[in-house]
């Protein structure tokens, strides 16, 4: 008995298998056009394996240990051929690792390569999630026509750009993947990364930041110098960036994401963009943070379902384009496009005395706060990355007690409000220094008083000692406001450490070494109406 297919299986609450008994064939050179050559493990059943559909996993993590039996193994004994291949300079790959700058030209060759080999039948898909999404993405364009699917989840054609804006920095994500990236072939690697948890919580805190990464590892990391150098927009992210390409993708595209993945907002923008230009495509999106076994069971059934039908030349189960968890009401729905029709946008406006509704603000003095970054508002659930740190919907009570952190509420709702789709704010600010940042959260307050988040969105600004209209873009949502609880919207000046903290004196992140305090004011009167803008749904 197999108990580790048993488990996976149940894991990710699987039919049972067509087989349990798979052979593994380790180390196949795939050549690529500058000579490089990337290694893979092809997994097929024991027996009539060869001219069963492909499914191709290419993967910076290594292609054994838990990577194979979450997403290799459920494949190849449900009716693929699974190749998995490491990137280039991972795992025995020959080349340098340049994290996501190669994808496109080693994807295509390893695509060109698969359908050459004698094992090969009439059919490939492309599969995983993350930077193996990604790696989906990079090549969708250009693909010849033996592949039948892309199936990319938590993922984006854009990807990592979302989170190295100039004016929204994610310093947790692209500190905690530098430092994995660094050690993920040293020997214990998975207990190394437990051991250096707190060490890298501390690090969070280093000054100036480019010492971070040398304050964990004892050296840097060369992605997380990088990120530092080179912001979203710099000619050294351009090869990232593949959403001008996503319109010419002819081959079907089933993309997964969660309200809580740090890629979101990228996600229904590419499908939106598919599906405009009349491409098959369709879009889940699920109540999960980006490390979620939701994902990993919504993608295996995608993989199984919408994938394997299109590589047997079938037509996969009727469903409609877009499928979403609409939180608060705590249901699938579904839905013809996104954003789905009969939303509307309604202004809820900031009040005096924390009050939060729909009719223009009267005459009132701002309300301020003092923001220090030496203590710097936190980062509770929500977009997190760290290990070991809870993300999604939590309690915010704790968050809102603190000095640095107004909230707007609205009184008890008399019926239920339906917000999906795309949520911004308008703050109108102003800070004592030139340097701050403005965070806006939408919080859902139940009948006993306990807030929890439902999406959220940061902004830097430059001449914030002057009076500035913040345009924050907050996360994409689905949820239902029930009837009995209340609405309300946070304003801060940080999630430390999902972005990093504003020192408030403009030097540059990398180098930063003094912070600032700084007194901000958030206005609320007929001639600076800040407000939460939600699609609602028309009644």
């Amino acid at each position: 008995m197999n108990l580790g297919s048993h488990l996976v299986q149940r894991m990710l609450r699987l039919p049972p298998p067509l087989t349990r008994d798979l052979t593994v064939v380790p180390d196949l050179r795939v050549p690529m056009r500058d000579g490089a050559e990337l290694l893979a493990d092809r997994w097929v059943p024991r027996s009539g394996g060869d001219g069963m559909p492909t499914a191709l996993l290419r993967i910076p993590y290594g292609r054994s240990g838990v990577i194979a039996a979450q997403m290799v193994r459920p494949l190849a004994e449900r009716g693929f051929q699974v190749l998995v291949q490491s990137t280039r300079g991972t795992f025995g790959s020959g080349g340098g690792f340049d994290p996501l700058r190669c994808e496109r030209e080693d994807g295509l060759d390893t695509v060109d390569w698969v359908i050459k080999q004698p094992w090969f039948g009439e059919s490939v898909i492309l599969f995983g999630g993350s930077y193996l999404g990604f790696a989906q993405w990079a090549v969708a364009d250009r693909l010849p026509p033996q592949v039948k699917a892309v199936i990319p989840a938590v993922s984006e054609s854009a990807f990592t750009l979302e989170f190295l804006r100039t004016e929204a920095f994610s310093l947790e994500a692209t500190l905690g993947w530098g430092l994995q990236v660094a050690e993920q072939e040293r020997r214990f690697a998975l207990v190394r990364q437990a051991l250096r948890l707190r060490k890298e919580r501390r690090a969070w805190y280093t000054l100036p930041l480019n010492r971070a990464d040398t304050a964990v590892l004892g050296r840097p990391s060369a992605y997380f110098q990088d990120v530092l150098a080179h912001d979203a927009d710099s000619p050294y992210w351009r090869v990232l960036d593949h959403s001008r390409r996503v319109a010419d993708i002819s081959v079907p595209v089933s993309t997964v994401g969660g309200w809580y993945d740090i890629f979101l907002p990228g996600q229904p923008r590419d499908f939106r963009t598919l599906q405009e230009a009349g491409r098959a495509t369709r879009l889940t999106v699920g109540p999960w943070a980006h490390i979620s076994m939701g994902v990993g069971r919504t993608a295996a059934a995608e993989a199984l379902d919408f994938g394997l039908a299109l590589a047997r030349g079938e037509e996969p189960a009727e469903r409609a384009p877009v499928r979403l968890f609409v939180m608060g009401e705590e249901k699938w729905r579904d839905f013809p496009s996104w954003p789905p029709p009969g939303y509307e946008s309604q202004r809820l406006h900031l009040q005096p005395g924390g009050a939060l509704c729909a009719e223009a603000p009267a005459d009132s003095p701002p309300d301020g706060y003092r923001y220090d970054p030496a203590d710097p508002t936190p980062a509770v659930g929500g977009v997190r990355m760290a290990v070991g740190v809870k993300s999604g919907r939590v309690d915010n009570t704790a968050l809102e007690a603190r000095p640095d952190v107004l909230t707007f509420t609205t009184p008890v709702l008399d019926k239920d409000v339906e917000v999906i789709g795309e949520v911004s704010a308008e703050i109108f600010f102003r800070s004592s220094v030139p340097y701050a940042d403005v965070f806006v959260r939408l919080c859902d307050v139940d009948a006993d008083g306990r807030s929890t988040n439902v999406c959220d969105g940061l902004m830097s600004l430059v001449d914030a000692d002057q009076l500035t209209c913040a345009t924050v873009r907050l996360w994409p949502t689905a949820y239902r406001f029930r009837r009995g609880h209340r609405i309300r919207v946070q304003v801060s000046s940080g999630a430390f450490p999902s972005y990093n903290r504003n020192p408030g004196t403009g030097e540059p992140r990398a180098t930063a070494v003094t912070l600032r305090a700084a007194d901000q004011q958030v206005f609320h009167d007929p001639e600076r109406p800040s407000a939460v803008i939600l699609p609602t749904l028309r009644t």
